[in-house]
């Protein structure tokens, strides 16, 4: 019999990868793949890009990229990798927007597939019937779904508080923001899946239908499969936003008001926090989007040298009928206990709302400060722990706020599935506390290095604390730390990657699982 010269052929493309790129940069890539009737192509001009991320930290390059026409491209990509066996070094990363940290999305000399390539074609279906949903693919955008479905008068249930990312991306995380303390996280309001596995199956999973391998790849990682598409409920997409913002000094008040709000029944839509550390003229800043409640005591707020808690709220509202919301409005914020002189409110469409982070980015980008390292920290700290964490990292690790936001709000464990592979704290109220820092390459190594420098104190101090903590976009180097994250569903998540990702193909940059690859 006639050996099949797919082996030999993808063996090629790793090598002559290597050698070729200043003469034709595609010609290994057109020499190894001719042969394969794909809808897209493979290129390596773009190898160095494909080694990029937002945390812009890790830099690892592939042998090539895979810009996919459809999804039999990636199955058959995926199912030559797994025919070599582990004769071959090869492994595959799913990129969506690359809006990971630490390298999650990279390949070492291995294959990144571009799943914005398939979101492309639009090839998106709102059913706005009964529960309805929409489908669309992995590598689509949350804002053009958005988008889309706002067409149909609907909008997906839960957010992540930055839209310019794929679904694929965020359904494999978890997908969290101020509507998870009732909606629960994304992973919790999808019905249906298309998935690739490490052995190049593309296979349709629910809840009912290859269950598994659905609750398995949420939240899972990409270490299960590839999500390719995806069936993600709607409701009724509200027309406008009340937003609101309050300062707290207290701690204690500040946390027992947002845990107040996220277990009542009629409440604000959208329940987020944040700490301010030392920063000046922080009233002043919310000016250009926000009006104030009192303007004259508001202009005679200092903010400098404190630490301050921001709690920021929304109420959906009709603008034909705003007297409903301004009157549930009025009578939740005479529950709470915040700074009178610090409401500030604003009203704005609900797209322009979901959408904010956005106008950040353009301004940051103008600017030439949105591809610079971002050296992260997301952390789910239990209720029992939160007070004890606070007191030590808000103005003795942490001296001021000016690096980055710190977002700190509760969540609801309930609206968690627990069946999926996303691991939280085991109490029911729970925080989320993001350092969202930035490092500036014009302050050199002295800003990452202090931020990565903190964040191991912090990090040190939850182990020395107890604080039982579980990092969110977790990272880790040794597997050992990868058993204790995952803790008594260890040897379950182990067992499903031996059944779906065999060979440890799929999303190396984990560094979870290593290819196991034999001697020749």
């Amino acid at each position: 019999m006639k050996a099949s010269p797919i082996p030999q052929l993808l063996m090629a493309l790793l090598l002559a990868s290597i050698n070729s790129r200043k003469s034709d940069p595609d010609a290994p890539i057109t020499a190894s793949f001719r042969s394969m009737a794909i809808d897209g192509q493979f290129t390596t001009h773009d190898v160095s890009n494909a080694a990029m991320d937002f945390g812009n930290r890790y830099h690892f390059l592939p042998s090539a990229v895979l810009h996919p026409g459809s999804v039999a491209d990636i199955a058959a990509t995926v199912r030559h990798v797994f025919q070599l066996g582990p004769s071959s070094r090869l492994t595959i990363a799913a990129r969506g927007h690359a809006h990971s940290l630490q390298g999650q999305a990279q390949a070492p000399g291995g294959i990144v597939v571009r799943m914005e390539s398939l979101g492309r074609a639009k090839n998106m279906h709102v059913h706005a019937g009964e529960s309805p949903y929409v489908e669309a693919p992995g590598g689509e955008l949350w804002i053009d779904v958005l988008k889309e479905t706002l067409r149909h008068g609907l909008a997906p249930t839960s957010w992540t508080d930055y839209l310019h990312l794929t679904i694929g991306g965020t359904l494999s995380n978890a997908g969290i923001s101020g509507q998870a303390f009732r909606q629960g996280p994304q992973i919790s309001n999808v019905h249906q899946l298309e998935v690739i596995t490490g052995k190049g199956e593309v296979i349709n999973c629910s809840s009912t239908k290859n269950a598994e391998l659905f609750h398995s790849v949420l939240g899972g990682l990409g270490q299960f499969g590839i999500i390719t598409r995806a069936r993600i409920a709607l409701e009724p997409a509200p027309k406008m936003v009340r937003w609101i913002r309050v300062l707290y000094s207290d701690f204690t008040s500040f946390t027992e008001d947002q845990e107040k709000l996220i277990s009542a029944e009629k409440t604000f839509d959208y329940i987020e926090g944040f700490v301010i550390i030392n920063r000046t003229g922080i009233l002043n800043n919310w000016r250009s989007s926000f009006n104030p409640q009192d303007p004259v005591q508001a202009s005679h707020f200092n903010s400098e040298g404190k630490t301050l808690f921001c709690l920021e709220m929304t109420k959906n509202f009709d603008p034909e009928y705003p007297e409903i919301m301004m009157q549930e409005v009025e009578e939740l914020l005479s529950q709470l206990r915040y700074i009178p002189s610090t409401l500030f409110q604003s009203e704005v469409s609900f797209l322009e709302f979901l959408d904010r982070v956005h106008v950040s980015e353009v301004m940051l980008r103008s600017k030439g400060l949105w591809e610079i390292p971002h050296p992260w920290l997301n952390l789910l700290v239990p209720r029992t722990g939160i007070h004890a964490f606070a007191n030590e990292v808000f103005g003795k690790i942490l001296t001021d706020s000016s690096n980055g936001p710190i977002l700190l709000y509760p969540l609801n464990k309930s609206k968690w599935d627990n069946r999926t592979s996303a691991i939280i704290p085991n109490e029911e109220v729970f925080y989320l506390v993001a350092f969202l820092s930035s490092a500036p390459c014009s302050s050199g190594q002295d800003s990452l290095a202090k931020a990565l420098k903190q964040q191991e104190r912090i990090l040190e101090f939850c182990k020395k604390a107890n604080i039982q903590m579980k990092q969110y976009l977790p990272h880790y180097t040794t597997q050992e730390e990868w058993k204790f994250h995952f803790g008594p569903r260890w040897e379950e998540f182990k067992h499903k990657k031996q059944a779906y990702d065999p060979l440890a193909i799929l999303a190396p940059g984990h560094r979870i699982f290593q290819k196991a690859v034999a001697s020749l």
